[in-house]
């Protein structure tokens, strides 16, 4: 079902399709890279004698038809006295990780990306323009990729607009989430095997909204605020408090109570689901739903995808959430 190709980089490359089991590709909407997980075995009769394999080197995965799945680099290799050895490989996103500081003005989510991108090497694939100017990035010894998610989060918020970034195939994409509605449908009658369904108001529900800056001028702070009596009422006050950037006018501030109204007072529904694998979901892919039970019947945000191969089998457990 799947070919497994290992590239040592020296001009060697390996088809090991028939000597890696136990597959686990896991995707997330943002903030993680994607991984590999794979069992290789070390003494397969038809491994030649100038195999090997080390951290670093590159890893890609295609289904039988071509159709891309992962393209990453080994980042451990876990061996014993058994025959198997268990490999991990992240995509770029895992270069991520390093810790920088990042100073700048009227920029765009879509260019801190592109800026992240140059100075460290990365390749870049299709990067959609994110639109909204962040009047100030000031971010001091910060994971590039919390940089890159706050910019992406500040867009969400005061533009009601959210965007997905990932690996694409070995190019780092920044996409818009509506394109990545799913033609399909996981539910009752369709791929899916188990579920489990969630409510809360325990986390990221607020219907009390407070924004605040401090006016240089006067040397006060001014508030901001956006309520929901009825929400209130049924859940008792739960208050979110923030800071906005200094240089927001009025009319900004009341736009981003607005979004942030619309994402945050309600409750959180969020589903996790053993299904039948297809390789088109993907963490930040939206895909139908169809519970009966629960009279759920719209798509869902997949937050984070992990699919399983084993011989012919491939299943899938998805994390979904309703944005």
């Amino acid at each position: 079902m799947l070919k497994v190709v290992l590239d040592n980089k020296d001009g060697n490359v390996w088809d090991i399709s028939r000597i890696v089991a136990d597959v686990s590709w896991k995707t997330s909407r943002m903030g993680k890279a994607g991984s590999l997980d794979f069992t290789l075995i070390k003494t397969a009769s038809d491994q030649e004698p100038l195999f090997k394999y080390s951290n670093g080197d590159i890893v890609h995965v295609q289904m039988q038809d071509g159709t891309n799945v992962f393209y990453g680099y080994i980042f451990s290799i876990d061996s014993g006295s058994s025959e198997t050895v268990n490999i991990t490989c992240y995509d770029q996103l895992r270069y991520l990780m390093a810790s920088e500081t990042c100073v700048w003005t009227n920029i765009k989510a879509s260019e801190v990306v592109q800026k992240i991108a140059a100075d460290f090497d990365l390749k870049l694939g299709r990067i959609d323009d994110t639109g909204y100017l962040i009047p100030s990035v000031h971010e001091d010894n910060q994971k590039l990729m919390d940089i890159i998610c706050k910019a992406l989060d500040l867009t969400l918020i005061n533009t009601g607009k959210n965007y997905v970034f990932f690996d694409d195939f070995g190019a780092l994409s920044v996409r818009n989430v509506e394109d990545f509605l799913l033609d399909f449908i996981i539910g009752d009658y369709s791929l899916m095997t188990d579920f489990s369904h969630r409510v809360s108001i325990d986390s990221d529900t607020y219907n009390v909204i407070k924004l605040y800056k401090d006016n240089q001028e006067t040397g006060k702070r001014e508030i901001y605020e956006a309520h929901d009596s009825v929400n209130i009422a049924k859940w008792g006050v739960l208050q979110l408090y923030q800071s906005v950037d200094e240089n927001m006018n009025y009319a900004q501030i009341n736009e981003m109570l607005t979004n942030l109204s619309a994402i945050k007072n309600r409750e959180t529904r969020s589903l996790k689901i053993e299904a039948l694998g297809d390789i088109r979901v993907q963490g930040g892919r939206y895909v139908r739903i169809q519970i009966a039970e629960y009279g759920i019947n719209q798509p869902f945000l997949v937050d984070e995808c992990t699919h399983r191969f084993n011989g012919v089998d491939h299943t899938m457990s998805l994390e979904l959430r309703v944005i």
